[in-house]
């Protein structure tokens, strides 16, 4: 068979095997679609399927078909980013800053501290840390994964609930874009590259400037350009990001958040979304299946993702605690916004996925962090929907 012929085979059943899981097996209240596509990917990477059909995987997943994959992967993640920027509401966030603000950096400080404490534990072994990474860029980065808030998906998840709309949902959300942004600002010093440091400084003065640039020319063009201009833009960003040594991905978040929601209709801007996740976000999944490693022993990963999620959950929630406390919150709300901020899914892959190309962890790291990923994201809709309805009782 040709390339093509097996890229083919691929593709239907990076299409088909999840789909056929979450139609016929009904887990859509404990694993949406997008969970179990991501555990397909796993099942079909080398750690799975690999090591259990390694002729047939080798097959199937070929060089030529792994790089065409990735290549969609690529700007599928790249679009994906831009949209969760774009998402984010600063003016809101401002209007609210001061309980925004302490509740935010408590949601992420906290566990923040629990995931380096978790990754200091893990460093005790080898196995852990990557070739190119220095102990604190590594310590760093574990924690801020077990920080992050997947944001699209606490989209997905809050519209599921049925309070996207609701003054809960929408505190929410701003409590989870004010993180965004100091995660990827935290990423960005973490990735820091000193050999391309007069490239960064050239970025940092140049991005303002361009962004100012891009404000006013989409404010004079049609609506209906907006959306090409914006791809043109993210494309350009994502360049000269990785060209200076920043990534890719981060580009892509800088491209997003300096430009309007307002500028976009809604209703075109969820069915992009929708489309994005249907149509092309499958093969990034995939392409994050095929990095899964078990090298440092299957045990060690999954025991290392145990550690890494009870970190992330009881960080997220004591933070959260915490503020309600403060700010004197309704008895329960804090469990709810603990829970649903804990939700990791997209955003914390893409973050892992920036490290293990960085080489500051390795790819059993990335393991055992996407397990937990997956783990804090199964929890939170049956964890939550039960509290939601007694709170709404109450």
């Amino acid at each position: 068979m040709n390339t093509t012929e097996v890229f083919l085979i691929a593709m239907l059943i990076i299409f088909s095997l999840p789909w056929l899981v979450w139609r016929l097996l009904k887990t859509d209240h404990y694993a949406p679609l997008v969970v179990v596509q991501i555990i397909a990917g796993i099942l079909l990477g080398p750690g799975v399927l690999g090591a259990t059909f390694p002729d047939y995987y080798a097959f199937v997943f070929n060089p030529q078909v792994v790089s065409a994959l990735n290549g969609i992967a690529w700007w599928a993640v790249l679009i994906f980013v831009w949209l969760a920027g774009i998402e984010l509401d600063l003016k809101q966030a401002w209007a609210s800053r001061g309980e925004t603000g302490m509740t935010a950096g408590l949601a992420l400080a906290t566990p923040l501290l629990f995931g380096c404490g978790a990754a200091a534990v893990m460093l005790q072994f080898p196995g852990w840390i990557g070739a190119r990474a220095a102990t604190w860029q590594t310590i760093a980065g574990i924690g801020m994964a077990c920080a992050v808030t997947a944001l699209p998906i606490l989209v997905l998840f809050l519209d599921k609930l049925g309070i996207l709309r609701k003054p809960l949902g929408q505190r929410v959300l701003r409590y989870a874009s004010l993180d965004d942004i100091a995660i990827w600002g935290v990423l960005a010093l973490i990735i820091l590259d000193w050999d391309r440091l007069g490239r960064q400084a050239g970025f940092l003065v140049g991005f303002p400037i361009a962004s100012i640039a891009l404000r006013a020319l989409m404010q004079r063009i049609p609506r209906t350009d907006r959306w090409y201009v914006g791809l043109i833009w993210l494309a350009a960003m994502g360049l000269v990001c990785d060209w200076a040594g920043l990534h890719f991905m981060v580009g892509a978040f800088l491209a997003g958040v300096v430009m309007e929601k307002d500028w976009f209709d809604e209703t075109e801007m969820d069915g992009f979304r929708h489309i994005v996740l249907l149509t092309i976000m499958p093969v990034f999944f995939l392409s994050t299946g095929l990095r899964t490693q078990w090298g440092v022993g299957g045990a060690a990963v999954f025991g290392a993702a145990a550690l890494l999620l009870l970190a992330a959950v009881a960080g997220k929630l004591a933070g959260v605690q915490l503020a309600g406390r403060i700010l004197k919150w309704p008895k329960g709300e804090a469990t709810i916004i603990g829970w649903l901020l804990q939700t990791k899914a997209l955003i914390m892959i893409i973050f892992a996925n920036i490290l293990l190309d960085k080489q500051i962890i390795t790819n059993e790291t990335f393991t055992a962090l996407l397990l937990m990923a997956l783990g804090s994201t199964m929890l939170t809709i049956p964890i939550v929907k039960p509290r939601l309805a007694r709170l709404a009782s109450g």
